[in-house]
């Protein structure tokens, strides 16, 4: 099955005008876009470590979805939706909610705890599990069927996750931090289920933004109150965490999406998010000095074949 993201050739909800829009219609623009896009991306797993050496795990995730959510806002009023969110109906309110709960409270919870415990290059590469994940949801969830072949690419990303978890040591099957790497694979099944779930709302996909991180901030606020009180961040763990909600959710999200609206076709722009784990382990060694295991390479490549196999069997 498909598991890339398919959007439309002119999305609806970008915040660009017609007038801007006429002048950058060719392909280059459009790599351009989605090259500053995954350079944005490819930052965020040093940033997620520096955050978290300067203030708690709560903070981050409230900070950032509060500065994403100021973005969105904006947004919405540019592009005259703002009425829009008055007329929500309940249903959708609770729907928004669930969502919210997914991500970005809990995703981000559990991804934050993963990096808090393991090597960034480590979290960043199990993380990057979640399009696999969509796979296997898809199973019960959307009532998809899975080929031999498709199962075979499956276990060629598995076997990626088994090397980077045991670090290079699959034949001993010594896992070197088997919580870190479950938080790690567990974000990339909660991201997966959100991902099914939001691709089914057929909302907005601006206003349906806007309430998931609404909601997001709202239940990271009630949380830190009754667990630890209001307390403010350093601020240097105030300039991480609004760096993390501009550039891992807010700004890039946009950028990427105006990439595919002027690309002449998405694939061409989608096989580049695969340049940013790598770009990522760039990061990491020269901002946080760690050693970039060469399982972990090793084990990135046969997530990233696994991933790209299963798209090649979809479309054959």
């Amino acid at each position: 099955m498909e598991v890339e993201v398919e959007l439309e050739k002119n999305p609806p909800f970008l915040p660009f005008s017609k007038g801007d829009e006429d002048k950058m219609t060719n392909q280059s623009k459009a790599y351009i876009f989605a090259l500053i896009a995954v350079l944005f991306w490819s930052t965020v797993a040093t940033a997620f470590k520096i955050a978290l050496s300067l203030t708690n795990i709560l903070h981050i995730i409230f900070i950032s979805s509060f500065v994403s959510l100021i973005i969105l806002t904006a947004i919405i009023l540019y592009q005259g939706k703002f009425k829009q969110i008055f007329s929500t109906s309940r249903s959708n309110l609770a729907r928004s909610a669930f969502l919210g709960f997914l991500v970005p409270f809990g995703y981000y919870l559990i991804l934050f705890k993963a990096y808090s415990i393991l090597p960034a290059a480590e979290a960043l590469t199990l993380n990057y599990t979640w399009a696999v994940a969509v796979v296997l949801l898809s199973i019960p969830l959307l009532h998809q069927k899975i080929s031999l072949k498709g199962f075979l690419a499956l276990m060629l990303s598995f076997f990626g996750v088994i090397l980077i978890a045991t670090r290079g040591d699959v034949m001993a099957m010594h896992f070197h931090n088997p919580a870190g790497s479950a938080l790690a694979l567990g974000s990339s099944i909660v991201w997966a289920l959100y991902w099914i779930l939001n691709v089914r709302d057929k909302r907005d996909e601006i206003i349906k933004l806007f309430f998931n991180f609404l909601f997001g901030c709202i239940f990271t606020a009630l949380i830190i109150i009754f667990s630890s009180g209001l307390s403010f961040p350093s601020t240097n763990g105030l300039l991480a965490s609004i760096y993390i909600g501009c550039f891992e959710m807010g700004f890039t999200f946009i950028v990427w999406l105006k990439a595919m609206q002027l690309t002449d076709s998405t694939a061409k722009i989608g096989n580049l998010i695969f340049l940013s784990p790598f770009l990522s382990m760039i990061f990491i060694q020269i901002f946080l000095h760690e050693t970039i295991l060469l399982s972990y390479l090793i084990g990135l490549l046969l997530i990233i074949g696994g991933i790209v196999l299963q798209r090649l069997t979809h479309k054959g």
